[in-house]
């Protein structure tokens, strides 16, 4: 079983700890980290972030494109430590303290139901960025809790989450802070992001990827 504290709403413990199932059950404000992974693309100055699509056999959202990396806040444990194991665990991705860049703190609260339960989720997120360069084929998955990953446009992404058109299970409000986030990471670091003139969408570099691996397996598709 998993233990979980439960918080108020500015992050503090109330002192209360709880299984993880009953959390859910009853909406109880509890902790989460979240990661985003992003990485430059200078070819046409914007950036992507990871998505990860959530195993088929996960208690909630089964197949649904979720953050790059997320996790409960295990009783006694801090949100920064959760956040490197969840990486680890996840990912297969170790990363350092102060390779994370802490970017805001959200608030989400939503509720639905999944195999005949009632799921309850209201959680207090420290929200993080991590560049990263890898490829999705040089990351180690955990495949009971991640089908796959996969790269995107962070401007592709939010227009999907904004048209509905996309199986996520992402709070709206914290991925439209996050885009002024990566902005502003990137401009931090001199490398500004430009105009949304995208010479590729995500999915035609997704196909690309797709013919580099297949010509890299050298699999010949008959036409």
């Amino acid at each position: 079983m998993e233990y979980i504290d439960l918080r108020r709403e500015d992050g503090s413990l109330t002192g209360e700890v709880k299984e993880r199932s009953l959390v859910h059950r009853d909406g109880d404000l509890h902790g989460t980290s979240h990661v985003w992974l992003i990485r430059y693309r200078e070819d046409r100055r914007s950036a992507d972030v990871l998505l990860q699509k959530r195993s088929e056999n996960k208690d909630s959202f089964p197949g649904s494109y979720d953050i790059s990396s997320a996790g409960h806040i295990p009783s006694g444990v801090d949100f920064l430590e959760s956040a490197l194991r969840e990486l680890e665990e996840e990912l297969g991705i170790r990363a350092k303290a102060e390779e994370l860049i802490y970017a805001f703190t959200h608030i989400g609260r939503h509720e639905a139901e999944f195999y005949g339960k009632v799921f309850k989720n209201h959680e207090y997120s420290r929200i993080y960025l991590l560049e990263c360069s890898l490829s999705t084929e040089e990351m180690h998955l955990q495949k009971e809790e991640v089908e796959s990953v996969l790269w995107m446009d962070y401007r592709e992404c939010l227009d999907h989450i904004r048209r509905g058109d996309l199986n996520h299970c992402i709070f709206s409000e914290e991925f439209e802070r996050l885009v002024v986030e990566i902005e502003a990471y990137f401009a931090r670091t001199g490398r500004p992001l430009g105009e949304k003139t995208l010479t590729e969408t995500w999915a035609e570099d997704a196909q690309a990827e797709l013919e580099d691996w297949i010509e890299e397996q050298g699999i010949y598709i008959r036409q």
